[in-house]
């Protein structure tokens, strides 16, 4: 039991090592791989059933023929007239195409290899004719020309068609079975396209709920579990939908109503005037401003914002004069009038807390973008003091701070890198942090498009 399980779990791996990875491809091996092996064994039934038979039969019921006539000839008084008669007999009734002359046998002739018409007749010839015989089944094409010895000097020639000998609509049938083979295929393929369909249209309208997309043209369809399926997408789309909305009305009260505390606070000390006593509480005042701003970002997200065509030097370059307010150098290579379908908004706040971070723990940053097989990639490197391998999981954790701080936001929250992977994620992408070639910590943000 042990050992097939893991020729089954072998079998498994090569499987998936090897299949294609599509639905639709997978099916169709489905469907081909039985089609090709049935066809493989009716062929082979064909040429060991229907060819060799019939050849059997037909060899057999022409040397038998042949017995007869030499049977016939030597009841005979084996005349001029005797021959004659066998001759007519022959043609008319038998329609062997039967000659008799004077004199002998040709040399051999070397037949097919793999012969089975010649083999066929050597056998039954020896056995119903029992005379000298000679076989020449390849010089003339769709003939057999047979000669046997019924006498000292006297051949009985038989050039008859290869009908009579062999069968020779094999390769008919065998086009039959292949033409049969594609339609059937053509139609099963025809069928299965419009069975994948729906799952590939159910696939991508996740794929496009997922980065933020519109989904107005989708409409479940195919078969009843798909359509089932499609139509519990649309209820979760819908939940989450209203979810997001029942948050965002919320926070936005909460938002208003935090904003009106800090608005009277700032008012209250705008009348205490500018004394050392009162300039500590500004400065608390304005640091929960930024902190409240901040978790509105990163609940808020995206924003709902609809994704456009966006020139990608324009919020690269917002988000590096934003961070060139600090000392130290940004530099920036990409293609010049490089395009991608984003967020502008929150795509411009992802960059703009990547760049932040590394121009805060760093005194050279330097941002790259590119666009490779359907992926945008932004690369954020820096040669600060980086962050260690085993803690960059725990530097995407909201209000989690490091060490080096370097998940920090403008407001210190510790949200940066969280509201930066949030976006990414809500554009269908990624966001990761290696090792620098700067010696500091490079971030790498990939869309796909």
């Amino acid at each position: 039991m042990t050992l097939l399980y893991r020729l089954y779990s072998r079998f498994n791996r090569f499987l998936e090592r090897h299949l294609p990875a599509g639905l639709y491809q997978r099916a169709l091996i489905i469907l081909i791989a039985p089609m090709v092996l049935l066809q493989s064994i009716m062929t082979g039934v064909i040429l060991d059933r229907h060819w060799d038979n019939v050849t059997r039969v037909l060899a057999r019921a022409l040397a038998r023929d042949i017995g007869l006539l030499i049977d016939i000839y030597e009841a005979s008084n084996r005349s001029e007239a005797s021959r004659r008669d066998v001759e007519k007999f022959a043609n008319n009734r038998l329609k062997l195409g039967l000659t008799i002359t004077n004199g002998d046998l040709p040399p051999p002739v070397r037949g097919p290899l793999f012969s089975l018409v010649n083999r066929r007749l050597t056998a039954y010839l020896n056995n119903d004719a029992d005379r000298p015989f000679w076989i020449d089944s390849v010089s003339q094409p769709g003939l057999v020309d047979i000669r046997i010895e019924a006498e000292k000097g006297l051949i009985f020639r038989v050039l008859t068609p290869e009908e009579r000998t062999y069968a020779t609509n094999t390769d008919v049938l065998l086009i039959w079975l292949v033409l049969s083979s594609f339609t059937l295929l053509g139609i099963a393929v025809v069928f299965l396209r419009k069975q994948i369909a729906p799952i590939l249209e159910l696939a991508e309208a996740a794929k496009s709920f997922g980065t933020g997309r519109d989904l107005a043209e989708f409409h479940p369809r195919g078969a009843a579990e798909v359509r089932e399926a499609g139509e519990a997408f649309l209820d979760m789309r819908d939940r989450i939908a209203r979810q997001v909305e029942q948050r965002t009305a919320m926070l936005a009260g909460v938002s208003h109503d935090l904003r009106t505390i800090l608005t009277r606070f700032k008012l209250e000390l705008a009348f205490l005037g500018d004394s050392p006593k009162v300039e500590p509480l500004k400065e608390d005042v304005a640091e929960m401003q930024r902190m409240l701003e901040a978790y509105m970002a990163f609940v808020r997200g995206d924003g709902g914002e609809t994704a456009e065509e966006v020139i990608l030097a324009e919020p690269i370059a917002a988000a590096a004069r934003l961070a060139e307010r600090r000392p130290g150098q940004i530099d920036v290579a990409m293609a010049d009038g490089l395009r991608a379908r984003v967020k502008p908004n929150a795509f411009r706040r992802l960059l703009g807390n990547l760049i932040g971070n590394a121009a805060r723990h760093g005194k050279h940053v330097k941002v790259a973008a590119a666009i490779a097989d359907r992926m945008l990639t932004v690369t954020v490197d820096d040669d600060g003091p980086g962050i260690p391998a085993e803690q960059r999981a725990d530097a995407f954790r909201p209000f989690v701070r490091l060490d080096n701080a370097r998940n920090l936001d403008e407001s210190g929250a510790g949200l940066g890198l969280a509201i930066a992977l949030d976006i990414a994620r809500a554009h269908g992408g990624d966001l990761r942090l290696e090792d620098s070639g700067m010696g500091g910590l490079r971030a790498v943000v990939q869309i796909p498009l």
